[in-house]
């Protein structure tokens, strides 16, 4: 059973009153702030698993259409020591409460999602004023959170969940550092790229920065000594070097935070199962492109073609945005389901992801190049096929290609894909010995990901001790004068 406190009243008799200030002693009570987004609360859940199996006592703080979505990942042995709370929003008319989530959230009302999560700080308040907690964890987009933190001297943290490579390029260009002076040239935009993402560098405003800019820079000056990262050192070593010169705060990485493989709704996707089984080894790729990210029309029908075109098995994932009723056959091109025959199959909605990448018929991973779907191929040491979008998926993949381990369907100057380029592609890295290369290079790390075990999460833990110990002993001091 998942245990929810309802802020509105008083909180339950498990809020633990004073601890010992000896904080080996007893457990670290860590209150989290994720932002509203699929792809960032689920790291913060996997790194509150890893820290509760160390002692640490963990609050998870999101609003009900978010916690309504990622309660279930939560098994009732976790939530012996992570505990979900509600942060409520005020009532805007504009922003109901579906809305309170960045998933089927129109573009346009992204700023106002941004303004209701500054406007339920009192709510947030009285969360850290009602648990006291020894530690806030927060992202990238609420720099009030260690305002507020240091005001009752509790110690923060900012959490990256983006990698290291695109984090220190937005942060360059972001500070109005020239293109030019950029140390990594493998990592870059296109033309069609940055003008896709021109509204994270270019001011809008009198002072010369954007909203984010502002956001990030105050998350990131706030944050206590450190700034976590979701990432491995042997990856992307020399661009958390970088970022820790950039933004003069040490960066330490959390490991990949790869959750484990579904298995609840298995039954539902044994046909799928059925018939990876029927394919050879390595000869299948899956086509999946994250929760909150779909391809226009006119993408769908490029990756269709590409995909009939390369002749190589496939397994492909279709979402829809939330809201539209759409079958398959009106979304695909005309005759494509009967045209593949048993070389593809289509699945709508929901598939068990990590599942079917651990299949030994998958070669290949056509993915949008979101991080933790980056972090997931790497994992499982499948070689990745770049579609990217937008926000930080070009850089991913730009990083993919230089590690070794993929290679992109790169778009036309307009940023149009290409049913040639896909195709090629694919085959590249399924059909041709170019792909034993990359599959050789990703299995590489996925053996790094196995050797280090815990090494990242058990630096972070002495870190984290690390700070709440320092917190502990300037109250003590405090105290004597």
């Amino acid at each position: 059973m998942i245990f929810i406190v309802p802020i509105v009243f008083n909180f339950p008799l498990f809020v633990v009153s004073n601890f010992s200030m000896d904080t080996r002693q007893r457990s670290i009570r860590i209150a989290m702030l994720p932002w509203l987004a699929h792809g960032h609360i689920c790291p913060f859940i996997e790194l509150a698993k890893a820290l509760s199996k160390r002692n640490f006592y963990i609050y998870i703080c999101s609003t009900p259409v978010n916690i309504n979505s990622f309660k279930q990942t939560i098994s009732e042995k976790d939530s012996i020591s992570i505990k979900i709370v509600e942060l409520h929003f005020p009532n805007l008319p504009e922003l109901p409460p579906h809305y309170h989530t960045t998933n089927g959230l129109p573009p346009l009302l992204m700023s106002t999602l941004k303004n209701a999560l500054d406007m339920a700080k009192p709510s947030f308040f009285h969360i850290l004023n009602t648990l006291k907690p020894d530690l806030v964890m927060y992202d990238f987009l609420q720099p009030w959170v260690p305002t507020m933190a240091a005001s009752q001297n509790i110690p923060s943290v900012l959490f990256l969940t983006p990698g290291a490579a695109a984090s220190c390029y937005l942060f360059h260009i972001g500070r109005k550092k020239p293109v030019s002076e950029y140390p990594f040239s493998a990592i870059y935009l296109r033309d069609h790229e940055y003008d896709r993402n021109r509204h994270m560098f270019e001011p809008t405003e009198d002072d010369g920065y954007t909203d984010t800019q502002r956001r990030v820079n105050g998350c990131i000056d706030g944050s206590s000594e450190i700034i976590l990262i979701k990432t491995i050192r042997e990856l992307e070593g020399k661009y958390m070097d970088f970022l820790s010169t950039l933004c003069e705060k040490r960066y330490v990485p959390v490991g990949p935070l790869v959750r484990a493989p579904e298995t609840e709704h298995e039954h539902e996707h044994s046909e799928v199962m059925k018939w990876l089984n029927s394919k050879q080894r390595c000869s299948t790729i899956l086509a999946s492109f994250g929760s909150e990210y779909f391809l226009s029309k006119e993408e769908m029908e490029e990756l269709a073609y590409g995909l009939e075109l390369s002749k190589v098995n496939f397994l492909w994932v279709v979402r829809f945005p939330m809201g539209e009723k759409i079958s398959l056959e009106e979304a695909l091109p005309k005759g494509f389901l009967d045209r593949i025959g048993n070389t593809g199959k289509v699945v709508q909605g929901w598939a068990p992801q990590l599942r079917i990448l651990q299949h030994s018929s998958i070669g290949g991973f056509v993915s949008h190049c979101g991080w933790s779907s980056v972090m997931e191929g790497l994992k499982l040491g499948i070689p990745i096929i770049a579609m990217p979008m937008h926000l930080d998926q070009p850089l991913n993949a730009k990083l993919v290609v230089d590690a070794g381990v993929g290679e992109e369907a790169v778009r036309d100057k307009n940023g149009n894909l290409d049913r040639q380029e896909v195709a090629k592609v694919i085959r590249k890295v399924v059909a041709e010995k170019t792909g034993q290369r990359l599959r050789k290079r990703a299995r590489e790390y996925s053996e790094i990901l196995k050797s280090n075990g815990a090494k990242e999460i058990d630096q972070v833990v002495e870190e984290l001790l690390k700070l709440c110990r320092l917190t502990r002993r300037q109250e003590s001091t405090e105290l004597l004068y």
